[in-house]
C-alpha cells in the first residue's frame, strides 16, 4: 500500500512540474505549499541564519519555476528539490567564506542565535551547541546528518539525493556522529560524562 501511494505521489508531483514548465501558476503554488517548509528547514540547517534561509527558499522556488522543464523524472521530485536546496545552501556558505567582513559582521554571520522551527523552546540551548557543532562538519557529513537526523529522511533517499550508496551514507553518518560527539564534549560543559 505504501509503495502504491509513493508511486501515485511521484506521478502527481511530476505532473505538477510539467504544468509549471508550461507556466501554470496554480501548479507552482501547489508544489510550493508541499515543499516550502522542507526547503526552509534544510536551508536553515545549513545556514543557521533566518534571513539567508528565507532567501535560499525563495531562490530554490525561483529555480524550480525556471528549470521545471529540465526535470527528466530519473529521480523523485523531492530528490531534485533537495539537491537544488543543498547546492544553493553550500554555495551560500562558500560565498560567506569569500566575502571580506568586518568584525561585527563576522560575529553576526556566525551567530546561531535563532529559534529553529523544529526545536522546542526548552531545548534551544542544547540545540545551539548541536548546530554550532554541525556547522563545523565537512560538507558531505553535514549533508548526510542534516537530511537523516534533522529532516528525518530515510537513508536510501539521502543516498539518492547525495548520489552515493547506502553504505556510503552509513559511513558518513558514523564519522559525523563521532566528530559531533568530540565537539560537543569540548563545547557543551554538561555533555561530559560524569564520574
Amino acid at each position: 500500500m505504501q509503495q502504491r501511494l509513493t508511486i501515485i505521489c511521484k506521478h502527481i508531483e511530476t505532473r505538477l512540474l510539467k504544468k509549471i514548465a508550461q507556466g501554470n501558476h496554480r501548479a507552482f503554488h501547489r508544489l510550493y505549499v508541499l515543499y516550502k517548509d522542507k526547503v526552509y528547514h534544510t536551508a536553515i540547517g545549513y545556514l543557521q541564519n533566518i534571513e539567508e534561509a528565507e532567501e535560499i527558499t525563495q531562490d530554490v522556488f525561483l529555480t524550480i519555476y525556471n528549470k521545471a522543464e529540465t526535470f527528466r523524472g530519473k529521480s523523485k521530485v523531492s530528490t531534485w528539490i533537495y539537491r537544488i536546496t543543498i547546492n544553493k545552501a553550500l554555495n551560500q556558505l562558500e560565498k560567506r567564506k569569500r566575502l571580506p567582513l568586518s568584525g561585527s559582521e563576522i560575529q553576526e554571520s556566525h551567530s546561531v542565535d535563532f529559534n529553529h522551527p523544529g526545536i522546542q523552546l526548552e531545548n534551544q540551548e542544547k540545540a545551539w551547541f548541536l548546530l554550532t557543532a554541525i556547522d563545523k562538519l565537512p560538507a558531505n557529513q553535514k549533508t548526510a546528518f542534516i537530511l537523516s537526523y534533522i529532516e528525518g529522511l530515510p537513508r536510501h533517499e539521502v543516498g539518492n539525493i547525495m548520489g552515493v550508496t547506502l553504505k556510503s551514507i552509513e559511513g558518513l553518518l558514523q564519522r559525523a556522529k563521532s566528530q559531533l560527539r568530540k565537539q560537543l564534549i569540548s563545547i557543551y560543559p554538561e555533555g561530559k560524562s560524569k564520574k
